[in-house]
């Protein structure tokens, strides 16, 4: 008896159940349910009326489809309501008489519901819709039955579909940044009659590698052929983007001063002053001097004074811009890879690159910025030698890309003399900012004096700062000269900022014998 009663204790122990199961409410499981269905209802609904060709959903049934989208969202307001309200969703749908107020919210609901449920009803009887599933034949039947096909110059090579409808007008945008060979692919679509090519052949054609290939015009597009030709084309001649002393010089040398300003930017209020003083007006040319140009180990150039000087803008653009509470877009743009990665590396996770932020900062180079706008663009040149050598900067296109991106300020950053002696469009750029008075010196602003000299003492450029036409010793309210055996040292500045710069970098203490304080 003692062994059985053992043996039946242990057979009827059971292990407590701690995965207890709640059941939803009512409320909860209606919302769940219906924001699940719903959703996939006017997701199914809006595609349907989009992208499904009139012949099988007539303009009438479409507009019926996009009302039926309308009355699922109030429907789905209202519920939203009654549940936020604690009223009873249940007793509310079933008109369950309670509260006057539940009453109330019976008949609101009732009304769209009923709409809903009649209005599917309805387009279930006069939607035919084809019954295949696979990729394939979706893809044949959307092309077979389409008025308007979008694509990209390649993939027109796929509408050689069998049965479809014949395209009679093809209209390739940006065609002066396609390859003649690239313009040939759409061209040979069945049926087009009539080929409209839109683009600026004064701007950048397609990126060729090669240089034989760039010799043999390989970049060219069908669309400069057509204009060198002398093939008519249609000038667009009104700018909404710039403020006119951004637009004056690029329309001038590019533009023939064909391209006229719209309304919006000859406004008064297109106007901005995003920093103090002239040197930050809406056209600017800041002369950076010194400056050095470099190599990194993939042979592209960089100039990081005007990396410091870049990076203080923004960071001074960025507190502005919280105190304001002003949207701010910002570019910036260099025509040398080097230097972008310079730039990006100097700025860091510090700004948001999404445009859609309070404040946006974009490093890219001139063709990576083509087809781009930006509140505020500023260009480094990064060109600073005593032979006037440009290189590449002295493109036209590339050039007119640069200059052309900014909607309400363009700061240009570069060593003027350099720019001068390349005798190429930035020496007529340079020479205008001064005729105009829009030519600035670096040492015009004290936040790029801080800069610059941050800079020079950071990559050990002393032969720069211990220079009398250094923009230190320029802007320094007293100097000393100090003499120290056949070395005559001239030096600038007070002796706070003398002793945190120099005594770091050990200078101070082999001529500090020479210094009464």
């Amino acid at each position: 008896m003692e062994e059985k009663n053992i043996a039946g204790s242990k057979t009827n122990k059971r292990e407590p159940d701690n995965k207890s199961v709640t059941l939803p409410s009512f409320d909860e499981f209606f919302i769940k349910e219906f924001k699940l269905i719903g959703t996939q209802l006017i997701f199914c609904i809006t595609s349907l009326y989009t992208h499904m060709p009139t012949s099988f959903i007539p303009v009438e049934v479409a507009k019926n489809m996009k009302r039926v989208s309308g009355m699922l969202q109030a429907l789905g307001s209202l519920i939203h309501k009654v549940t936020s309200a604690n009223e009873g969703l249940r007793e509310v749908i079933y008109g369950i008489e309670t509260a006057e107020r539940r009453k109330r919210r019976f008949i609101e609901l009732r009304r769209p519901r009923m709409g809903c449920l009649q209005n599917l009803k309805h387009l279930q009887e006069k939607i035919s819709l084809p019954s295949f599933s696979e990729d394939y034949q979706i893809r044949s039947f959307c092309l077979q039955t389409s008025f308007l096909v979008f694509c990209t110059a390649s993939t027109s090579a796929k509408l050689h579909v069998e049965g479809i409808a014949p395209l009679e007008l093809l209209v390739i945008d940006e065609a002066a940044q396609l390859k003649e060979c690239e313009s040939a692919i759409p061209l040979q679509i069945p049926g087009i009659r009539h080929a409209i090519l839109i683009g600026d052949e004064k701007q950048l054609p397609a990126m060729v590698q090669s240089q034989i290939c760039e010799k043999a015009n390989f970049g060219r597009s069908l669309f400069e052929r057509l204009v060198m030709l002398g093939h008519q084309k249609h000038l667009l001649n009104v700018q909404y983007r710039m403020h006119p002393s951004i637009s004056l010089f690029p329309n001038r040398e590019f533009y023939a001063k064909l391209i006229m300003d719209g309304p919006n930017v000859k406004d008064g209020k297109y106007k901005k002053h995003f920093l103090e003083g002239s040197i930050f007006g809406s056209y600017s040319f800041i002369d950076i001097n010194p400056g050095k140009e470099q190599f990194d180990d993939k042979h592209s150039r960089k100039n990081l004074v005007e990396v410091y000087v870049v990076a203080e803008i923004i960071a001074n653009l960025h507190k502005r811009s919280l105190i304001s509470k002003q949207k701010l877009r910002v570019g910036c743009i260099s025509p040398y890879k080097a230097q972008v990665s310079a730039i990006q590396e100097k700025l860091g996770q510090k700004y948001s690159t999404d445009t859609g932020s309070d404040f946006s900062v974009n490093v890219r180079s001139v063709d990576g910025f083509q087809g781009g706008e930006e509140d505020v663009i500023i260009i480094s040149t990064v060109r600073c030698n005593g032979g006037g050598s440009v290189g590449f900067l002295s493109n036209h296109q590339r050039t007119n890309v640069a200059l052309t991106r900014a909607r309400h300020c363009l700061w240009i950053l570069g060593n003027s003399a350099t720019l001068v002696n390349s005798h190429s469009i930035w020496k007529k750029l340079v020479l205008d900012t001064k005729a105009r008075g829009c030519f600035h010196n670096a040492r015009d602003s004290k936040i790029l004096v801080q800069a610059i000299s941050s800079a020079l003492i950071e990559l050990g450029q002393f032969d720069n700062l211990l220079s009398t036409d250094s923009v230190l010793f320029k802007t320094a309210r007293w100097k000393v000269c100090l003499s120290c055996h056949t070395k005559v040292i001239t030096w600038f500045a007070s002796a706070m900022i003398f002793q945190n710069h120099l005594q770091e970098f050990g200078i101070l203490r082999s001529a500090r014998k020479f210094f009464l304080f």
